[in-house]
């Protein structure tokens, strides 16, 4: 039991500490999470969708809508085609876009740096294999806990 307090207790205390940073960093853009995550994902390709941006995000179709529209009207982002498909149509980043994201990546290195001080590189990758690893195990135990399968047995491992 005192593994389970333990991990929980420090995932949602990183969880907590990062939306506050997010909230806190991003209000001097008058930008919330949703915007920032679409803003990041647009920065990296030359072009998405709003149904792409959704999956990237892991946002739903609304979230992901309302942050497009406020981010259309304040000429962050550029729609292609004004045809009323805008779910499929692709998007892309103005250059105040491109520039909010060039100043918001550079503070999210110096935030990522500041925060895994004290970590050296090997230590750095394995604990983002580790998370990558409990990541895609739970989400294998919420599939199979919404589909009601049977969970496979468990593996024995260094405790």
């Amino acid at each position: 039991m005192e593994r389970f307090e333990t991990f929980t207790v420090l995932m949602a205390r990183i969880g907590r500490s990062i939306k506050r940073i997010k909230t806190e960093e991003m209000a001097r853009f008058q930008l919330k999470g949703p915007h920032v995550s679409c803003l990041y994902y647009l920065s990296l390709c030359k072009s998405m969708t709003a149904a792409q941006l959704c999956e990237r995000c892991e946002e739903d179709k609304a979230a992901i809508s309302r942050s497009l529209e406020y981010l259309e009207q304040h000429e962050y982002i550029d729609c292609r085609q004004k045809n009323g498909r805008r779910y499929k149509s692709p998007l892309c980043l103005t250059e105040k876009g491109r520039e909010v994201c060039r100043t918001i990546n550079e503070r999210i290195e110096a935030l990522v740096a500041q925060a895994s001080q004290g970590l050296s590189e090997a230590e750095r990758e394995t604990m983002y294999r580790s998370l990558t690893l409990i990541s895609d195990n739970l989400d294998h135990i919420c599939r199979a806990a919404s589909t009601g399968a049977a969970m496979p047995p468990e593996k024995e491992t260094d405790k």
